[in-house]
């Protein structure tokens, strides 16, 4: 069942062919910065053709399935990619004409209904491929229940909605599809993926974790204190926790296991670091974007309230640490390879200076898109003063190619996101929902909170954080209102929840946790806490017991296990008792010679 919640494999083609999508991928960027900063783009239009750029990228460079070839590209994946940029250019060229019809009123024409379809058809393939099987289930009931929820009975049924009024509202307006979560990836979640990017490529990654060593190597458990001051720090330039665990724990979990800490703990204190950075200032996850747009609160005032939350978060993980270097009795770091602290903030102390410049824009008014272009100006200065991080032409087309190509899951997630919207707003389906909680918990506040943690954390548990808080911000906060609580409070507790979603259960099995997935890679345990290698074997003894083979094939299969599984099977053997060999016929028993 878990392939079924499997995203598609990660291409890495090469040659000409690597070239040209990179190539394609820095264009993007490029146009994507300069619409969301300087372009005079109607939103509606910039969406659509954000869009249509992340799905040409989602079929070229995602297979359908975990297995596919990673380097092979199939002729159906550039099928689905021009379909993609013809929806794009015909979506683009109707801009005019779709921003001045009205909505239900002026019939769509068979080209759009054609391509209506077609895009909704696309983002639900890329969705697939992208966030999961999960999610676009999700994403197909609510389209089955807008289309064919008047046929049910009770409270859940809606009016009649045809495929003409389902098209006009989910593809031509902003209400569905093209709606906040995209605008937010196409502008906010974008440049601020961008300044992570270059402040990372540039040195700014070696820094705070360099910082995290020289100022709690020393101490009892340093490698895991290292791990969450510098996951906490990398937290708030990159605000995903993925890409965390995956920056991080490639160099705190071999540290941690090596000085004597258990696989499966320090694979814990890692996705437990790098989850708690989408939620620490100044540049939360997509997810806290996405609330100050749909909410109407401004970044500045929902970082502000983050941040004592945030760091209330951290200092448990912290004291777990300690307390548990106190009892295993493990000690600091080889001092030898703890940096010094002066030498550190000497050569990457300038590296503090984006985050302040970000800090002032967004206190002095500015928008979350020019807080964020003035950060990632602030980094390429910075970069230039040093030869050893000044930035050259190939690592900036790297930059900028890798930040499209990480947009790609997002915008696969945030077009998810839409769709849901788009039909809980036709259907009426929030309010009747608000009715069925206040049913479940006789309208006690405790209770209701109780119940959004719990669905929040259940939604999360197959989509990522931004659908998850969409989802439950349009399900769950009607009934925050109603109950009096303050929306900045009531968002918050949903974002939290949103986030704690990212390591609440195991990839092993679905539904999967994608930073709680990538630590167990790390660390080389399963999520659960079993070793990786342990199961691998026990399944491979299933297999075989069950098939005959040769005995060279039983060779062979032998000799291609892994060479660190092979000591421990002769440790077993070792260790089990033998039994003793009966005596062979015509010779005398080592009793009878005795005697």
């Amino acid at each position: 069942m878990s392939v079924a919640f499997d995203t598609g494999v990660r291409r890495r083609p090469d040659g000409k062919l690597g070239l040209g999508i990179k190539v394609f991928a820095a264009g993007t960027a490029v146009w994507t910065v300069y619409a969301a900063g300087w372009s005079h783009t109607d939103a509606l239009s910039l969406t659509i053709t954000f869009l249509s750029l992340m799905l040409v990228l989602s079929f070229l460079m995602i297979g359908p399935k975990a297995t596919s070839d990673a380097r092979l590209i199939g002729l159906p994946d550039f099928g689905l990619a021009a379909l993609s940029a013809a929806t794009g250019v015909y979506f683009s060229l109707q801009s005019d004409t779709i921003a001045e019809r009205i909505t239900l009123l002026d019939p769509l024409s068979t080209w759009d209904v054609t391509f209506g379809c077609l895009v909704i058809l696309l983002s639900l393939e890329a969705m697939r491929r992208t966030v999961g099987l999960g999610l676009t289930v999700i994403v197909l009931l609510f389209i089955l229940y807008n289309l064919f929820g008047d046929r049910l009975s009770g409270p859940l049924q809606h009016g009649e909605i045809s495929v003409s009024h389902f098209l006009d509202i989910m593809v031509f307006t902003t209400d569905g599809l093209f709606g906040v979560p995209l605008r937010v990836a196409a502008t906010y979640a974008f440049l601020f993926v961008l300044f992570g990017t270059t402040l990372a490529k540039t040195g700014g990654a070696d820094f705070f974790f360099n910082l995290a060593s020289a100022l709690t190597g020393r101490s009892r458990g340093g490698p895991a204190k290292i791990a969450v001051i510098s996951s906490a720090l990398y937290g708030t330039i990159s605000g995903s926790p993925t890409s965390d665990v995956v920056t991080t724990g490639a160099v705190t979990i071999p540290m941690m296991k090596r000085l004597g800490y258990k696989a499966s703990f320090a694979g814990a204190v890692e996705v437990a670091a790098s989850t708690g950075g989408s939620l620490l200032p100044p540049v939360m996850g997509a997810a806290a974007f996405i609330m100050a747009e749909y909410t109407g609160i401004p970044y500045v005032e929902i970082a502000f309230a983050a941040l004592i939350p945030a760091l209330l978060y951290y200092l448990p993980i912290y004291l777990q640490v300690h307390l548990r270097a106190e009892r295993v009795g493990l000690e600091g770091m080889d001092p030898g390879l703890i940096p010094k602290l002066r030498t550190t903030l000497r050569e990457g102390g300038l590296f503090l200076v984006p985050l302040a410049v970000i800090t002032w824009a967004l206190i002095e008014g500015y928008t979350p898109t020019y807080a964020a272009i003035y950060g990632t100006a602030t980094v390429i200065v910075v970069s230039m003063l040093r030869r050893a991080t000044r930035l050259t032409p190939r690592a900036a087309f790297e930059i900028l190619a890798e930040t499209s190509l990480r947009m790609v899951s997002v915008a696969g997630a945030c077009a998810a996101a839409g769709l849901v919207i788009g039909g809980i707003t036709m259907t009426g389906l929030a309010s009747k929902f608000s009715n069925l909680v206040f049913l479940i918990s006789g309208a006690n506040e405790f209770v209701s909170l109780v119940l959004a943690a719990l669905l929040t954390l259940l939604l999360g548990l197959g989509m990522p954080t931004p659908s998850a808080y969409i989802l439950a911000a349009v399900l769950v906060a009607p009934v925050m209102a109603n109950l009096g609580i303050d929306v900045m409070g009531g968002h918050l507790f949903l974002l939290y929840f949103a986030v704690m979603s990212a390591l609440t259960r195991a990839r092993a099995r679905p539904p999967r946790a994608p930073a709680g997935g990538s630590t167990a890679r790390r660390a080389r345990r399963r999520p659960t806490g079993r070793s990786r290698g342990r199961a691998r074997r026990r399944g491979g003894r299933r297999r075989r017991s069950r098939c005959r083979r040769t005995r060279s094939t039983r060779r062979s299969r032998r000799s291609a296990r892994p060479a660190r599984a092979r000591p421990r099977a002769r440790a077993r053997r070792r260790a089990a008792p033998r039994p003793r060999p009966a005596p062979r016929r015509g010779r005398r028993s080592s009793t009878r010679s005795a005697r």
